[in-house]
C-alpha cells in the first residue's frame, strides 16, 4: 500500500485557494482512480484506489496546513507504512503557476506543511509532487504579502492553467507507482 497526501486547509472558505492546490490534485486523482473520500481516519478524509494491483490510500489532512505532519504520521503508523511509501502533493511558491516538479527528499523550501511532515517523521525521504503557484508581484519578500497571496483564489487565467495541469499530476503519480521516480521525473519535470 502507498499513501498519497494532498496538502491544504479544510473547509469551504479555503477550497479554491492557491494553498489548497494539493487538495485539488488529490481530488483529481481520486476521480481518476474511482475513489471517494468516504472515511475519516488519522485526522484526514481518506479514500482507497488502485494503481495496477497496488492499493493507494488517498488523504486530505483536516489538521490545517501547518500541522499536516500530525495526520501523515498517524496514517503511516495506522497502516504500517514507511516514509518511502509516501507521496505528498503540494503548492510551491518558487515554481511558475501550473509548473510541475517531482522529487524524492530535499528540504521544505519554507513550506510549513512540508516542514511539519519532515519534523514529525524525522526524515525528508519521501516523494513530493510540487505544483507551482508563483509568487506575489508586490512585496514578494514580505511575509504578510505571501500569506495573503497563498490564501487567495487563483485568477481566472491561472485557474485554467491549474485545471490543465491536474491531469498531468495524476499521470505523474501513476507513473511514479508503475515505473519509478526516474521515469516520472523524466516525463513530467
Amino acid at each position: 500500500m502507498k499513501l498519497v497526501v494532498g496538502l491544504g486547509n479544510p473547509g469551504f472558505l479555503y477550497a479554491r485557494n492557491r494553498h489548497n492546490l494539493g487538495f485539488m490534485a488529490v481530488n483529481a486523482l481520486a476521480k481518476r482512480l474511482d475513489a471517494t473520500f468516504d472515511r475519516k481516519q488519522g485526522h484526514a478524509r481518506t479514500g482507497m484506489g488502485m494503481v495496477g494491483n497496488r492499493k493507494i490510500l488517498l488523504a486530505r489532512p483536516q489538521t490545517y496546513m501547518n500541522a499536516s505532519g500530525e495526520s501523515v504520521k498517524l496514517l503511516l503508523d495506522k497502516f504500517d507504512m514507511k516514509p518511502a511509501d509516501l507521496v505528498v502533493i503540494h503548492d510551491d511558491l518558487d515554481l511558475p503557476v501550473a509548473k510541475l516538479r517531482l522529487r524524492l527528499g530535499g528540504g521544505s523550501g519554507g513550506h510549513n506543511g512540508i516542514e511539519s511532515i519532515i519534523r514529525l517523521l524525522g526524515t525528508n525521504e519521501f516523494y513530493r509532487v510540487r505544483v507551482g503557484i508563483g509568487r506575489p508581484d508586490a512585496d514578494a519578500g514580505k511575509e504578510d504579502a505571501v500569506i495573503s497571496y497563498v490564501l487567495s483564489d487563483f485568477t481566472r487565467d491561472e485557474r485554467k492553467a491549474v485545471d490543465a495541469v491536474l491531469s498531468d499530476v495524476c499521470e505523474a503519480v501513476i507513473t511514479l507507482f508503475k515505473e519509478g521516480i526516474a521515469a516520472a521525473m523524466n516525463r513530467f519535470n
